[in-house]
């Protein structure tokens, strides 16, 4: 769960960095655009910030086995260091103060608290994440813990394989409850709060645009919105997966119970989106490959890319995947109030990288105009949809909380 209003913020399974709403150095809008206790905060996980990875008895996780696996990472390098966050936190905390950040979003690595995915607490770990917490509390800002950001134990990999065997779910549970009994149970007794927990889900999310105005063009984008955002979010507002997945997957599809689709059904309280980019989509005609490979992708039928008659559906950021549209931040957040009745939605993620550059000067690359205009036409999109679609973006879910009892939960697939 999530404890905002000097508070403590809990995620389950969620994916990387930069948090509630992506502080703008807006040049045309501002904060006062936003409705009023809108929050806007940052973020990070634990396994790509904090570093520190052999010290105060924390376990290895799978990211680590993997960076530190031959030809896995292209340049060599890992994660052991990172940026320091683990010793260097008081001077990340000022600066988040400095930039009139509200929230942190940030991760518990699971193996600092059981270094073997279960068994034994590890206080070393406990009292780390207790101290940062204050330290964040004594700032001013909202710390929205994440419990969990990929980085797996990698002690329950070698004993079942992780997350595809049923018992991860009573491991995890046990973890989350103690990471409650931990967290919560001593800031409540410290701040004398009462809990009263909302439950959410983040996703990633890429908006999808039919590549041409043809039915099966528009068919396709749905489908592979379907195989994507609809995969989790369909069975816990409507209890089931969607209808183009059942058809298409078959019996290669595990089925819920009825217990299960009535335990899904309504489970959540409010809905994260994870947005960066949007991408055509396209009748897959021949889908040759998939008939071999049999994954989501391939089951789908949709054929999806950033380009479209050679040319791109937007400036290229760094990562081969991040095309810079702005629009389909506004389209997202129309698709999940017409689909799904209008849930409050949070924005978690939403950000944009550029390349390092030993040939870039320092002071050149602080003038940062790219990542400028990115937020500022992402958060007018976002602003329009708030204020002229009357989509339910909840910064401002965070401001019901922040001036009353209830808290949050967050939680990611």
């Amino acid at each position: 769960m999530v404890l905002l209003r000097k508070g403590i913020a809990f995620g389950i399974i969620t994916v990387l960095a930069l948090g509630l709403i992506q502080t703008g150095f807006s040049q045309n809008i501002s904060r006062a655009s936003f409705p009023k206790g809108f929050i806007f905060g940052t973020a990070s996980a634990s396994f790509q910030f904090e570093g520190a990875v052999k010290e105060d008895g924390r376990g290895p996780t799978i990211w680590d086995t993997f960076s530190h696996t031959f030809g896995k990472i292209l340049d060599g390098s890992n994660a052991d260091v990172a940026v320091d966050q683990y010793h260097r936190y008081p001077g990340d905390i000022q600066l988040m103060k400095d930039m009139g950040m509200d929230a942190y979003r940030f991760s518990i690595a699971w193996s600092r608290i059981f270094p073997n995915g279960s068994g034994a607490i590890n206080q070393a770990g406990v009292d780390h994440y207790n101290n940062f917490i204050n330290a964040l509390l004594a700032a001013g800002i909202e710390p929205v813990v994440t419990l969990y950001h990929w980085d797996l134990p990698q002690a329950l990999e070698d004993k079942y394989n992780g997350w595809l065997d049923r018992q991860i779910i009573e491991d995890f549970a046990i973890y989350a409850e103690t990471c409650f009994k931990l967290f919560v149970d001593i800031y409540r007794k410290k701040y004398k709060a009462k809990q009263h927990g909302q439950v959410g889900v983040s996703f990633n999310v890429i908006w999808f645009e039919p590549e041409t105005n043809s039915t099966e063009d528009i068919e396709a984008a749905q489908r592979a919105q379907d195989f994507q955002l609809g995969w989790f979010l369909d069975p816990l507002m409507f209890g089931d997966y969607p209808n183009s997945m059942v058809t298409r997957v078959g019996s290669r599809l595990p089925r819920f119970t009825k217990a299960e689709s009535a335990l899904l059904k309504g489970s959540l309280d409010f809905v994260g989106i994870n947005h960066y980019t949007t991408f055509y989509a396209r009748e897959n005609k021949t889908n040759l490959i998939g008939s071999i490979l049999h994954d989501t992708v391939a089951d789908s039928g949709t054929f999806t890319s950033p380009f479209k008659n050679g040319k791109t559906i937007g400036e290229k950021a760094n990562s081969i995947w991040i095309y810079v549209v702005p629009r389909g931040m506004r389209s997202i957040m129309n698709y999940v109030k017409q689909k799904y009745g209008n849930p409050p939605v949070i924005v978690t993620e939403n950000g944009y990288d550029d390349p390092n550059s030993p040939f870039i000067s320092i002071k050149n690359a602080l003038k940062d105009e790219k990542r400028i205009r990115y937020h500022n036409d992402y958060l007018t999109n976002l602003l329009a949809a708030i204020k002229e679609d009357g989509c339910n973006v909840k910064g401002t879910s965070l401001h019901q909380l922040r001036n009353g009892e209830k808290r949050i939960a967050d939680v990611h697939p």
